[in-house]
C-alpha cells in the first residue's frame, strides 16, 4: 500500500469515519469535520484520488475504493493498538491516550507498534 503524509492520513480516515454514516461523502462534510475551508479539502480529496484511495469528480461525491478502505481501516487499527498499549503499559486514562495516540501514531515504525500490540495482548491473558 501507497505511504501517506500525516495530513493525508487524517483526510483518508475523515472519509473513512463519514463514510460509515453513508458511502457517499461530500467535500463539505469533510471540511467542516476538520475545521478547514472546502478548497482545502478538495486539494487533499484530489491527492487521495492520485493515489487511487478515493473515487471522486467535481461537484460530486467521494467513495473509497476497496484500497482506501483497506488503508483506513489499517491506520484505525495502529491508532486502537497504541492507544491500548498506552492505556495498558503506562495507565495512562483513556482521553489522554487518545490524545498520544494520535500525536505517535505516525512517528512509530511497524515493528514497534507490532512489539506494543504483542505486549498489550500478552497482559490481557
Amino acid at each position: 500500500m501507497k505511504e501517506l503524509s500525516n495530513a493525508l492520513a487524517e483526510y483518508l480516515k475523515t472519509i473513512y469515519n463519514l463514510s460509515a454514516k453513508s458511502p457517499a461523502v461530500r467535500i463539505t462534510d469533510v471540511a467542516h469535520t476538520l475545521g478547514i475551508s472546502k478548497p482545502s479539502a478538495n486539494r487533499a480529496v484530489n491527492m487521495l484520488k492520485h493515489l487511487g484511495l478515493v473515487l471522486h469528480e467535481p461537484y460530486e461525491d467521494i467513495y473509497l475504493t476497496d484500497e482506501g478502505r483497506q488503508k483506513a481501516e489499517k491506520l484505525f487499527s495502529r491508532h486502537f493498538h497504541i492507544k491500548c498499549f498506552l492505556v495498558t503499559a503506562l495507565n495512562i486514562d483513556e482521553k489522554t491516550a487518545e490524545t498520544e495516540a494520535a500525536s505517535i501514531e505516525h512517528s512509530l515504525s511497524a515493528a514497534t507498534v507490532e512489539k506494543m500490540v504483542t505486549y498489550t495482548v500478552a497482559q490481557a491473558v
